[in-house]
């Protein structure tokens, strides 16, 4: 993993357990569509309505299909708080990795 902290979470795993300790409960997902349904609320939001809290990229030692995001996402609209996590290399779903860079570009910016 490039750029993380040294107390960061070295795996997908501890990073999903590490948001959800912090309440990143929800169940939530990308659709290639750009819709994001939330199962805590039960409406389907727009990705460009979710803030990115944190954002945990990693890297494959030796292969890029290893590559992955986990997004710490809320919705202002209702509350809710979950975790993304989604292949991040050349194996993603374009569509879907689409979205997922826009979320991760915003959270840079904020």
């Amino acid at each position: 993993m490039s750029g993380q902290r040294e107390d960061a979470p070295q795996t997908v795993l501890e990073a999903v357990q590490l948001l959800e300790r912090d309440g990143y409960t929800a169940s939530i997902s990308v659709r290639p569509d750009g819709t994001m349904p939330c199962n805590a609320c039960n409406h389907t939001h727009a990705v460009g309505d979710a803030l990115v809290d944190r954002v945990f990229r990693f890297e494959g030692a030796s292969d890029p299909d290893d590559e992955a995001i986990v997004l710490a996402v809320r919705y202002p609209d209702c509350g809710a708080k979950g975790v993304v996590v989604s292949g991040y290399g050349p194996s993603a779903d374009p569509a879907v990795l689409a979205h997922l860079q826009l979320l991760d570009e915003r959270f840079r910016t904020q």
